[in-house]
């Protein structure tokens, strides 16, 4: 199974990151198909600590191939800013290749996705500010300015002033002053200067990788609920983090994919507004939070904690054809004697077996749970799933069950060595 794609089955943050790392150990090239540098990812190697939002995590891999795909949006000063940084930390990195069809983030991006979430007042989305929503709606209106565009000083400026004369009027209405064209075109051209030279027709290389049998491993950013169609709209990024963004945003088709991955936690966390059924607002859930270290890598905000949530995960399951789980942070539930699990809603006095697009209907709905004893044994040290405690396997196995997938990675700490694979045949 040479193509393999790795999506968060919750609402993000579930240490894919980690897992991408790895796996990609065995491939010949990772792929980022979505997203921006909303998105965080943590990878622990030894004593180092790498932070990722735009590279793929796989870069750490000095033989594989980097792609920042077509279904992106970048910001070339991060992207470089991270770039210098991983560089600093371990100078043999894989190859990076960046899409000419990426579209770029830009200055007033930010600024008006700041102003947007500012005007929502209490219906704030909990955007992280970084410009992702204004670049891709930019993208939709036709607007957008691609890398291919960026590189080439002439059509750079000229698009660039035709872009700033649209967004100076709309930053007008806000009462905000205008974004003076010389000294953006300098600061950009400067970015450009730089990340020439990676910037290419990756839909080709990937489509040919994919002939040619190579290992491609499909790296998702934040997660399914977090997905523009599929997720709890209007509380959602503005991409497609499910399975099939994969194909959206890359260039290859639905038949090109052998297997999906969903890395979910053995709880549920959740960053910003919107419904989260169930969520902890007692000592058990700051307990998990603690020792989760939950607190995002972009924003270092702290995240909202609660039971494993089943009713969605096996949705998640559906949505993204999972052949297979990765269940992560295991270790964090050590020391809570009584877990649960979510395994219905309860809606206006009926239960429910799925999650209900309606928002409003979302909000109201209570969690039916199934009580699974807990373990107080400290699993880092584990290497066989043979050898971890009973109640651990039990709930893994129950997890399975209710989901109608197997668990194929099984992540009981940060650090590389803290993983177990489960099934192999699921993987490559």
């Amino acid at each position: 199974m040479p193509t393999l794609v790795i999506v968060g089955a919750q609402w993000g943050d579930e240490a894919k990151g980690k897992i991408v790392d790895v796996l990609a150990q065995d491939a010949e090239h990772v792929v980022r198909f979505s997203g921006g540098n909303n998105a965080g990812h943590t990878v622990i190697v030894g004593d180092q600590e790498f932070k990722f939002q735009l590279l793929p995590a796989g870069i750490l891999h000095p033989d594989a191939t980097a792609v920042l795909a077509s279904g992106m949006v970048i910001d070339p000063k991060g992207l470089l800013d991270e770039l210098d940084r991983t560089r600093a930390m371990k100078p043999e990195l894989g190859t990076l290749r960046i899409s000419g069809s990426a579209h770029v983030v830009f200055p007033y991006h930010r600024l008006l996705d700041e102003l947007e979430e500012e005007a929502r007042g209490h219906n704030k989305i909990g955007t992280t500010s970084r410009g992702i929503g204004p670049a891709y709606q930019d993208k939709v209106a036709r607007i957008g300015i691609r890398m291919c565009e960026l590189v080439c000083e002439k059509r750079f400026a000229d698009r660039l002033k035709e872009v700033l004369a649209v967004k100076n009027r709309l930053l007008a209405m806000f009462g905000k002053p205008e974004i003076a064209f010389d000294q953006l075109f300098a600061e950009y051209s400067a970015y450009a200067t730089r990340l020439r030279p990676f910037v290419q027709d990756t839909d080709w290389f990937v489509q040919e990788a994919v002939i040619r049998g190579d290992r491609v491993l499909f790296e998702g950013a934040q997660g399914t609920f977090l997905d523009l169609d599929h997720g709890t709209y209007p509380y959602v990024t503005s991409s497609h983090p499910v399975a099939a963004g994969a194909c959206l945003g890359t260039g290859v088709g639905p038949r090109a994919i052998d297997s999906v991955l969903g890395v979910c936690k053995a709880y549920t966390t959740r960053v910003g507004s919107g419904p989260f059924p169930t969520e902890l607002h007692d000592n058990i859930g700051e307990q998990i939070r603690q020792q989760g270290h939950e607190f995002g890598t972009v924003t270092g905000r702290s995240r909202r904690c609660g039971w494993l949530d089943l009713v969605a995960l096996r949705q998640s399951a559906r949505v993204n054809s999972m052949k297979g789980l990765i269940l992560t942070r295991l270790d964090v539930l050590q020391d809570i004697p009584t877990l649960k699990v979510a395994t219905a809603y309860e809606l206006d006095g009926a239960e429910i077996p799925y999650l209900p697009a309606d928002i409003e209907d979302f909000a109201k709905v209570a969690p039916v749970y199934k009580a699974l004893p807990g373990w107080t044994e400290n699993l880092r040290t584990v290497r066989k799933v043979e050898d971890l405690p009973k109640n651990v396997r039990d709930y893994v196995a129950f997890v399975e069950e209710f989901t109608n997938t197997p668990a194929a990675i099984l992540s009981i700490g940060p650090d590389r060595a803290e993983t177990i694979i489960v099934r192999p045949d699921l993987i490559w």
